[in-house]
């Protein structure tokens, strides 16, 4: 299919202008991505209506705890992504670039049928990065919604300016990773930029129609510093205000990065601990059991929805989102 975001440079080149990158193709070739390319003259997506797997998993699972919390997602992925995380855990289907192997058929109106079929209220565009597959991701969106299907992004956030709003406001969610606070931390291990994902929480923060949830993951010795959880919560409040949630998730060791231990459980409590202190209300601990840390609380203490692993153990919340004991507003998207 053809692709948006696209010019052809004075020296005939295509220029794919969705992400910061700017690849510029040659016939034939394809951008880092690896599946946005250059056919005939035009930028194509490849992978257009193709999907490497379609799974019902619980929202909590993307992560996303306060959107439509306690119920069935539908979701899927391409092949690809325009970041090179070395420490990439689904770089089976992120790298794969022998993708029509490992895919099948997924026309965007089959995937929004699917979801009513199984009785999901959502769809979630997540194992690889929908940025990719924009016009896909877009037609799948459209396509959800006109079965009153809600759907989510869970995306890295890398893309540019240009084409920001047009993707995102076709999602009711997202889930983006923020994989560190250093723009040495995204040039040496994801060969991306700090900036422009701080631009895109901005960008979605500032959209009511989206709502946002960010998740971090902790590699030993490379983002998991007190000073640079510090710093990114102090910007995280500054920036997108105290009602963000915010996971910090567990590594484990994978594809490049294999020569990083797991996180420790008590380096996630000290994570959840300085962005509480930093006033982010709403903090998780992720891949890994911890009572508190799955937990919502109101802002005076009662806890309002608690869970073990992705299920909901007790939901407290009355039917207007408020806090039975204080009456307080728990923020979120609960029906």
């Amino acid at each position: 299919m053809k692709a948006h975001f696209a010019r052809t440079s004075d020296d005939g080149q295509v220029v794919c202008e969705l992400c910061p990158r700017g690849c510029r193709l040659r016939e034939g070739q394809s951008g880092v991505c690896f599946v946005r390319s250059c056919r005939a003259g035009a930028l194509v997506l490849d992978t257009y209506g193709r999907s490497t797997g379609l799974c019902v998993d619980p929202i909590e699972k993307k992560p996303l705890y306060h959107f439509l919390p306690g119920t069935p997602v539908l979701s899927f992925g391409t092949a690809g992504c325009n970041l090179q995380c070395k420490f990439c855990q689904n770089w089976q289907t992120s790298r794969c670039r022998d993708w029509k192997r490992i895919s099948v058929d997924a026309p965007p109106e089959v995937i929004a049928q699917t979801a009513v079929d199984e009785g999901c209220p959502s769809v979630a565009m997540t194992y690889n990065d929908p940025v990719v597959y924009f016009e896909y991701a877009v037609d799948v969106a459209e396509a959800c919604h006109r079965l009153g299907i809600r759907t989510v992004a869970v995306t890295a956030g890398y893309i540019a300016t240009q084409a920001r709003a047009e993707f995102f406001r076709h999602f009711d969610a997202a889930n983006i990773d923020l994989k560190g606070f250093s723009e040495r931390f995204y040039r040496e291990l994801c060969g991306a930029d700090l900036k422009t994902v701080l631009e895109t929480l901005v960008h979605v923060r500032a959209n009511p129609q989206t709502w946002l949830e960010i998740t971090t993951l902790l590699i030993p010795g490379e983002n998991d510093t007190e000073a640079e959880l510090d710093a990114m919560t102090r910007w995280l409040l500054a920036n997108l205000g105290a009602d963000v949630p915010l996971h910090f998730s567990a590594f484990h060791p994978d594809f490049r990065l294999l020569d990083r231990p797991a996180t420790p459980h008590e380096t996630l409590r000290r994570a959840r601990d300085i962005a509480r202190a930093n006033g982010i209300r709403n903090v998780y601990i992720g891949n890994i059991t911890d009572r508190d840390g799955s937990t919502t609380f109101c802002v005076c203490g009662e806890p309002l929805i608690t869970r073990v692993g992705y299920q909901i153990a007790s939901f407290a919340l009355t039917a207007t989102n408020t806090c039975p004991a204080c009456g307080a507003t728990c923020p979120g998207r609960f029906v």
